[in-house]
């Protein structure tokens, strides 16, 4: 046996002295049940008492209170995860005198008030919430502990969040339509997701100073939530090109009609006046929704036939029953008379909507399967996924189809994609011949190239316009009902795009009034001049 160390029987229990440097103290072997570990006490199991639950709790709240982190975690069953979380609490966040009033227990959940004071360089706010915790079973110990989780120590913490306190990572910023009028969230609730997405991407390039606020920083590197404001920044500001007269009218009109979108812009400039969104979520269909276009989708057809010499507006496009191409028969809108005399021009098949007169023109010479694709990226701009509106947005899809769907793409169905922004466009550049790529934020803010393309020829526009301003002011025409009492020049055309399992087709409507171009989709609305007519109306009355 080794020198130092000595061994004396106690009651029938051996203990080994330990002698040498640095031990004072007797390691005591039990050997009452037959030597080893066996009789030692089972951890305990089961959900823990009430008295264990305040017992716990008082510990955890003793020991946060006092900024004594690794003594708080202790009481947790993740003291790793949790230590951390409470180190930056005290040290990152600079959150001091801390007061937690627990209130009634309901089984092992402990709900809580935080009283506490946030200070950061010199300046200092009261800090007040609410949260809760559960206390659990140690699975190896058995000892009651606080289950851990981030929302223990504020609600609104993720795994992997941390609470700071320090310069906002931007500026207040301040987002302003053309004339400077501040646009806000409350005042327009469609444009809440668009400005903060603007506000994101452009805060540092529209000046202003940062304030100082306690926010939770993100493990996902998104942008960091702020929770209070000790001291309030100098505002930036950020200029778009809406108008707030005529987003308050878009606002206004997607309301009446279930998910419902609209976006109005500025032909001559390609500057978007107003989007709006009337939805059961806070997407924007209005920039990024990819469906069928309907009826609307002939404005592009139309200036196809022209482009390439099958016929003009007042040459012949006959307005059959039914059309058929390639084994698919197709029909016209309930209620739609045929019309096969010498009456039957595309301006009249384009201002009635006939479907069967734009399906048998479709295969005539030089046509190809090609041919609308063509046109609609060449001349108005689609379908290059190149479109840089200062937001996300979806620049259209017409592909080129073989089969039945070359026909259906004629008139808005088939593998056609667009929303309300891209057939806006599509009538801006319809009515001047000239494609200007839609925005929000001037390209001068970041130096961003915008998409072109070549436009029309003259004489195509023209026509365009014309077939547009029958369709909305002659008695046959399918817009003349939803645009009546619009004054100055006027022009529209309609659509109803059928979806699969959907009883009611989706209304589509696109006009224009003087310098401005509006396009509303409403899903499940009926026919165009149903739903998308009246909101796409009430927008250009709006615009003056």
């Amino acid at each position: 046996m080794s020198k130092g160390v000595k061994v004396a029987v106690i009651g029938g229990v051996f203990a080994v002295m330990v002698g040498g440097a640095g031990y004072g103290a007797y390691n005591i072997v039990s050997a009452l049940n037959g030597g080893g570990a066996t009789g030692a006490a089972s951890p305990k199991s089961g959900p823990p008492s009430g008295d264990e639950v305040e017992e716990t709790t008082q510990k955890f709240f003793a020991a946060w209170e006092k900024g004594e982190s690794a003594r708080a975690a202790a009481y947790t069953n993740n003291d790793a995860a949790a230590v951390s979380v409470l180190t930056s609490y005290r040290e990152q966040a600079h959150i001091t005198g801390v007061k937690i009033t627990p209130g009634t227990a309901k089984g092992a959940t402990v709900p809580f008030k935080v009283d506490a004071k946030v200070s950061y360089g010199g300046k200092s706010k009261a800090l007040s919430y609410e949260s809760r915790l559960t206390v659990v079973r140690g699975l190896t110990t058995g000892r009651a502990l606080v289950d851990w989780r981030p929302t223990v120590l504020h609600p609104q913490l993720k795994k992997g969040d941390t609470l700071v306190t320090g310069e906002a990572a931007s500026p207040p910023i301040e987002a302003v339509d053309r004339d400077g009028t501040v646009l806000t969230k409350e005042k327009y609730p469609s444009l809440g997701p668009i400005l903060d997405r603007l506000r994101e991407k452009y805060g540092a390039k529209a000046g202003g100073e940062p304030g100082i606020e306690l926010a939770v920083r993100h493990a996902d590197e998104s942008p960091d939530t702020s929770l209070l404001t000790l001291s309030e920044g100098r505002p930036g500001k950020l200029e778009t090109t809406l108008s707030a007269g005529v987003q308050a009218a878009a606002e206004k009109a997607v309301k009446r009609y279930a998910q419902s979108s609209v976006v109005a812009l500025k032909p001559s400039t390609g500057e978007v006046l107003a989007v709006a969104n009337h939805r059961d979520d806070t997407w924007n269909a209005a920039f990024e929704g990819k469906v069928a276009p309907g009826s609307t989708m002939k404005i592009i057809t139309a200036a196809m036939l022209i482009d390439n010499g099958v016929t003009s507006m007042n040459g012949p496009a006959p307005c059959p029953p039914t059309a058929t191409w390639q084994s698919q028969t197709f029909r016209n809108l309930p209620g739609l008379e045929p019309n096969e005399t010498a009456s039957a021009t595309l301006a009249n098949g384009f201002m009635r909507s006939c479907n069967t007169a734009f399906i048998k023109l479709v295969d005539e010479d030089p046509l190809s399967d090609a041919s609308l694709t063509a046109e609609s990226e060449e001349r108005f701009g689609l379908g290059g996924d190149n479109w840089k509106t200062g937001i996300t947005s979806f620049d259209g899809s017409v592909p080129a189809s073989g089969g039945p769907n070359r026909a259906a793409n004629a008139i808005g169905q088939g593998d056609v994609q667009m929303n309300p922004l891209n057939m806006a466009s599509v009538t801006a550049t319809a009515i001047t011949g000239q494609f200007r790529q839609p925005y929000l934020v001037s390209p001068d803010l970041d130096d961003r190239e915008l998409a072109t393309a070549q436009g029309l020829r003259s004489s195509t526009a023209a026509q365009l316009k014309q077939m547009m301003r029958l369709t909305a002011t002659q008695p046959q025409g399918t817009a003349t009902r939803a645009m009546a009492g619009l004054t100055g020049d006027i022009g529209a055309k309609t659509g109803s795009a059928e979806v699969d399992g959907q009883k009611t087709s989706d209304s589509w409507f696109t006009g224009f009034r003087n310098d401005v171009a509006a396009a509303a989709m409403s899903q499940g609305g009926g026919h165009g001049g149903d739903a998308a007519g009246p909101i796409v109306a009430d927008v250009l009355r709006a615009s003056g």
